[in-house]
């Protein structure tokens, strides 16, 4: 008898229906086609152990199963729960009329028991999209599932539950979720908050300016200054996330099996890679693709500490995607595309000793070590850093003193506000949201300059030996400066503040 029961394969964000299509005949084998990896192809031994364990068998003919499409690759545990249902209705152990109602997944144990899948939030979408009933998976993935309305989702501990549900009538309950009550109640404010920080009050001031134009940004300074404590508090300065965002985000989390019990994500991702890690680890890929941690800081931020310590090669594939926004994988078989639209925060010591021109230093580096550690740095990567920010070590009378700072609440507001006037200024362009994203023309357009504001960047640039490069930065960012006191004009004094974050360019740094 041939019996067919839906599974789904994701590729990249999307995923794709599988039908798995079980015969049982006369004879005797296991045959199990359509291109299954060796993790599917092993889950007959996992299949026999929960049936026998929960009084079924495989039967002893010959099952022939075929995972259509044929020519797609699938891969995982994740269909064990698929084919041992499709092999108990085929075998007529089980009523199962409604099958072809549900998407079923999830990796069994030797017991019954069911394990967590990946990407149950994009099957949950491509299943409600196809029109089925119900989803039937994991319990630990239900509230994932569960996001997507107008889809039953059920989430299951046990294979026995599944078996009485179709042979029985007993009922599984039904996991709901109010996507947008769930999402506001989860927006409770991050751990790490800028009334931490002592003193740095210009930092703070650039670290504002960053969140509210979406700007890369570089910190330069000596151990201890306190580079990677601002760095993890920049996420609590950005806007909340909008729904939209939240799904976008979650959906690549899921992928990689990384969304917490809560189902939707309501905080930035804040992603921190060690310096050893590698280019495929960065940007995603690998034989089967998998999102790197690019892809992973989607819509949050990506902080690289001690930037010169990662090797070149990885720093260079950055910058596709920093240009772009999202990062492409090309295999000979397929294409699969990531977003990866994240605010850069990188820190570095200004030299290998970590102190420069400073006499009373306890390590010295020459001049040929500092190229050396400096050159790893390419000059098109700093092109699409914006805000190069240098930062000093806090004297002790700051430190202790008892003076609260300004808290993340409050600079989150004016952050709010300013992107709410590039939301209105960019409305009917689909690809830009804020001033980070402009290109030359939208520069042009909205960073218009009178005779005087031109002058005073037409001096800084010869004086300072500012970069070409450098001239569309600071524009920008004198933009946002502007934004932040709701300023219609690019004014002078915005120039000026702008020029002072682009310590990088200046003669004497980077050759």
């Amino acid at each position: 008898m041939l019996k067919k029961v839906f599974g789904s394969a994701v590729f990249g964000v999307e995923a794709t229906t599988i039908t798995v299509e079980v015969n049982v005949d006369s004879g005797i084998g296991y045959h199990l086609v359509g291109l299954p990896d060796n993790a599917i192809k092993e889950s007959n031994y996992r299949i026999a152990a929960a049936l026998q364990n929960n009084g079924y068998k495989i039967p002893g003919k010959k099952i022939t199963i075929n995972m259509a499409p044929a020519d797609l690759r699938k891969e995982g545990s994740a269909y064990d729960l698929t084919l041992a249902i499709g092999i108990l209705a085929a075998s007529k152990q089980i009523k199962a009329e409604n099958l072809e109602k549900y998407l079923i997944m999830g990796e069994l144990s030797l017991d019954g028991s069911l394990q967590p899948i990946k990407g149950a939030l994009p099957i949950a979408v491509k299943a409600r999209e196809e029109g089925f009933k119900g989803f039937i998976l994991p319990s630990q993935n239900a509230k994932e599932a569960a996001i997507v309305d107008n889809l039953e989702v059920y989430g299951v501990d046990n294979i026995k539950q599944v078996i009485d549900y179709f042979d029985k009538g007993e009922p599984l309950e039904q996991t709901i979720i109010n996507t947008r009550d769930e999402f506001y109640k989860n927006l409770e404010f991050p751990e790490f908050d800028f009334s931490d920080v002592k003193g740095q009050e210009g930092i703070k001031r650039c670290m504002e300016i960053a969140a509210a134009g979406g700007h890369n940004i570089i910190l330069i300074g000596p151990p201890g200054a306190g580079k990677t404590m601002l760095a993890k508090r920049l996420p609590s300065i950005l806007p909340p996330m909008t729904l939209h965002e939240a799904l976008e985000t979650t959906k690549i989390h899921s992928v990689v099996g990384r969304v917490k019990d809560s189902g939707l994500m309501a905080q930035r991702p804040f992603r921190s890679p060690h310096h050893t890690i590698s280019d495929v680890a960065l940007v995603g890929g690998g034989a089967f693709p998998q999102p790197g941690e690019i892809s992973l800081s989607h819509n949050g931020v990506l902080f690289l500490d001690e930037l010169p310590e990662f090797k070149r090669s990885v720093l260079e594939v950055l910058r596709q995607p920093l240009e772009d926004r999202e990062v492409t994988i090309s295999r000979a078989k397929f294409t699969v595309t990531y977003p990866s639209s994240f605010m850069l925060v990188a820190s570095m010591n200004p030299s290998p000793g970590g102190y420069f021109n400073d006499p009373d230093a306890p390590v010295m580096s020459s001049p040929a070590e500092m190229q050396r550690y400096l050159s790893k740095i390419s000059g098109p990567l700093l092109d699409r850093i914006d805000i190069h920010i240098e930062v000093t070590p806090v004297p002790f009378e700051k430190l202790s003193e008892d003076r609260k700072s300004e808290s993340s609440v409050d600079i989150r507001k004016r952050v709010t506000e300013a992107r709410a006037i590039q939301t209105r200024r960019f409305l009917e362009l689909d690809s830009v949201h804020y001033n980070a994203q402009m290109n030359t023309k939208q520069i042009r357009k909205y960073c218009v300059l009178d005779e005087a504001s031109k002058m005073l960047l037409k001096t800084a640039m010869e004086r300072l030996n500012l970069s070409a490069r450098a001239y569309d930065r600071i524009l920008k960012v004198a933009r946002t400066i502007a934004d932040l006191e709701a300023s219609e004009e690019v004014n002078g004094s915005h120039i000026s503040e702008a020029i002072q974050y682009r310590s990088l360019d200046r003669e004497g740094w980077l050759g």
